[in-house]
């Protein structure tokens, strides 16, 4: 019974030796791989541009536009080559170096009268795109188109402008190939030294920097293609002030009125005279006076004249620039009489209004605080005007900034400005003139500031 277990605990041992040997023998598991990410997708190229066709065109260039293809792909679009041959050859050549960023591009240096087959290919990391073409061969020359001057509405009518304005018409006009601007007044040539021209492929420009007189007239410009041309014409007139009227007289006088006539201006300004404006002046004021405006006759009579005085009178001229500057007057003088009755002024003796001087209001006794400024008033009347002084104890103050003397109408003020503790005393007022002399006193005391009102004033 002992050998049967001594037996199985020996074989037990030797199975566990050999599991254990085992187990140092067998190699280590495998860690799990990540799983292998698929294929990128192949590049691909984009579609074709699309709405290629010409923008503009001259006799060495040829302008293009178009829009980008409608399938991009994940590839993007890194830009495109433009490319072109002469028709009846199969010879492309790319015209840029660079790829275009852009859908417009100017194919530059081409000879005149060359038919040319354009087509467009945009390119990617995928390639080129299938190519679009034109339609058509385009032929390198420039298109001709009539020219036409649009002469602006405002222009279409007489321009007026004044004496010294600065005159700047720019007149828009359309044609192909860059038109010939030509321009003339009244039908000869421009004066260059008065009047400049600035043109461009769209528009011509006249400028005067002071405008005169003689640069009114008819201004005709000419805008002109190979054998068509257009015209257009436009009138300036530059005004200015117009001359009094070359003559005015008294025809007649009767009652209480005065018939007038004239002559119109020598100078009207370079524009219709619009109007009349008729003055008169009574002898002893010599005072102008308005009686008619804006009149149009040559003629006219001024009534509700005051009997006994005597009148002259004068007219100016008038136009769209206004009045004119001076006036025709006439030679004579218009005595307003009234018939059987010979009027005698009374005579006056002349009244002496002479008056020695006279205080009318006096000075009051006034109290003031330091710092604080204050008045002195008086009134007083004397003919002829007196002369005020001003004195302190009997010293005249003169022109002391200190204080600002005042006299007007009669009414006298002395303001002493901030006054200090020897500001106080006694105040006086003289007046004086060619018939005696008056003077009146008041005194001024001041008040130094309590305790308390400084620090009120402080804190305020």
């Amino acid at each position: 019974m002992l050998s049967l277990c001594s037996l199985y605990a020996a074989n037990n041992d030797a199975n566990a030796y050999l599991t254990s040997a085992e187990a140092a023998e067998a190699p280590a598991p495998e860690e799990p791989k990540p799983p292998t990410p698929p294929p990128p997708p192949p590049k691909e190229p984009t579609s074709a541009p699309v709405e290629l066709f010409v923008e503009d065109k001259n006799d060495t260039s040829v302008t293009i536009i178009w829009s980008q293809p409608e399938n991009i792909g994940p590839s993007g679009l890194d830009g495109y080559t433009i490319e072109i041959c002469k028709d009846g050859t199969e010879d492309w050549k790319a015209v840029n170096e660079d790829l275009q960023k852009s859908c417009r591009y100017v194919i530059k240096n081409q000879t005149t009268g060359d038919r040319l087959k354009i087509r467009v290919v945009a390119v990617n990391a995928g390639g080129r795109s299938p190519p679009v073409a034109l339609a058509e061969p385009v032929l390198v020359k420039e298109v001709a188109d009539r020219p036409k001057v649009r002469l602006p509405r405002f222009l279409r009518q007489r321009y007026v402008a004044h004496v010294g304005d600065k005159i700047n018409l720019t007149i828009p006009f359309t044609g192909k190939p860059k038109p010939v601007v030509t321009w003339t007044k009244n039908g000869a040539a421009l004066d260059t030294k008065r009047v400049n021209i600035r043109s461009t492929d769209r528009d011509s420009i006249l400028f005067i920097r002071a405008a005169e007189r003689e640069d009114s007239g008819v201004y005709e410009m000419c805008v002109k293609v190979e054998d068509f041309e257009d015209k257009a014409s436009l009138t300036l007139q530059i005004v200015e002030l117009p001359g009094p009227p070359a003559s005015v007289k008294i025809v007649d006088t009767w009652g209480f009125n005065v018939a007038l006539e004239w002559t119109p201006p020598t100078d009207n300004g370079n524009t219709e005279i619009t109007g009349y404006t008729i003055q008169k002046a009574d002898k002893k004021t010599g005072d102008w006076f308005t009686v008619l405006e804006h009149y149009h006759r040559l003629n006219a009579t001024i009534s509700d004249l005051i009997m006994g005085n005597t009148y002259k009178f004068r007219v100016f001229s008038e136009n769209k620039c206004g009045i004119s500057e001076g006036a025709a007057a006439t030679k004579e003088e218009a005595k307003i009489l009234k018939t059987g009755i010979e009027y005698k002024p009374p005579e006056y003796q002349e009244h002496d209004f002479s008056e020695a001087p006279k205080f009318t209001t006096n000075l009051s006794d006034r109290a003031t605080t330091v710092g604080y400024s204050t008045k002195l008033l008086c009134s007083v009347r004397g003919f002829p005007k007196p002369k005020i002084i001003w004195m302190k104890n009997q010293m005249i103050i003169g022109d002391d900034p200190k204080y600002r003397q005042i006299c007007v109408q009669g009414i006298c003020s002395l303001e002493i400005r901030k006054p200090g503790n020897f500001d106080g005393g006694v105040y006086s007022c003289r007046a004086k003139n060619d018939h005696g002399e008056v003077t009146i006193s008041c005194k001024l005391e001041v008040k130094l500031l309590h305790e308390g009102e400084k620090n009120f004033l402080k804190f305020k």
